[in-house]
């Protein structure tokens, strides 16, 4: 079995697709999602199931040989994070690879100090998703901020998240491009574009 956790819209075959939306969630109920379903946007593809990382997901003990996430980490607060590696690390079989990406924020720090921008702490905050232009006001707004995963909660570098990964079990920690994988079925999951400009690791499960 592999897995990749926060899927979005859609997720390759042969692979187990799981996302956390609260959309995702309604539209999967057995009576009232068919009957939500062309109010609730947007639309998952039915290879897309329900799965939340951080409360656990409904996996065996060393079920999963292979597990990437794209964009996923850094939406996530500190401590949910690691409640996240820590269940990766549990449904990988031993030997079990882990592997993904996400925003790099080394590389976001230095495109700040080597802004000639006029403002570019105005640059930084927005390219880095971590700051509010305007506090979110009315019901609908506090809604969508609480139950809403668009924003960066916590912002990484290599050598952070390897001592992470490190803390939390994993081995072979290494710093991953695009499609450098030795297992092919990872090709099956990885996009191009999310790798430009970004941070990618592999690890693996002790056996």
């Amino acid at each position: 079995m592999n897995l990749q956790f926060g899927a979005g819209l859609d997720g390759p075959e042969g692979w187990l697709n799981v996302d956390a939306s609260p959309t995702l969630r309604l539209q999967r109920l057995p009576i009232a999602g068919p009957l939500l379903r062309p109010w609730l946007h947007p639309q998952f593809s039915r290879r897309v199931v329900y799965g939340d990382v951080v409360r656990g997901l409904r996996l065996s003990d060393g079920s999963v040989d292979l597990v990437y996430c794209s964009h996923v980490l850094e939406h996530l607060a500190l401590s949910d994070c690691l409640l996240a590696l820590r269940e990766v690390l549990r449904v990988l079989k031993p030997g079990g690879v882990f592997r993904g990406v996400l925003p790099d924020l080394a590389q976001e720090v230095q495109a700040y100090l080597s802004s000639r921008d006029h403002e570019p702490a105005t640059e930084f905050m927005r390219s880095t998703l971590m700051g509010w232009e305007e506090r979110p006001r009315g019901l609908l707004a506090m809604v969508r901020t609480a139950y809403g995963n668009s924003r960066h909660l916590w912002m990484w570098d290599f050598p952070s998240l390897a001592y992470r990964l490190n803390e939390a079990g994993f081995i072979d920690i290494r710093a991953a491009t695009f499609n450098d994988s030795s297992d092919p079925a990872f090709r099956a999951v990885e996009s191009a574009e999310r790798w430009e400009n970004a941070l990618g690791f592999e690890c693996r499960k002790p056996r």
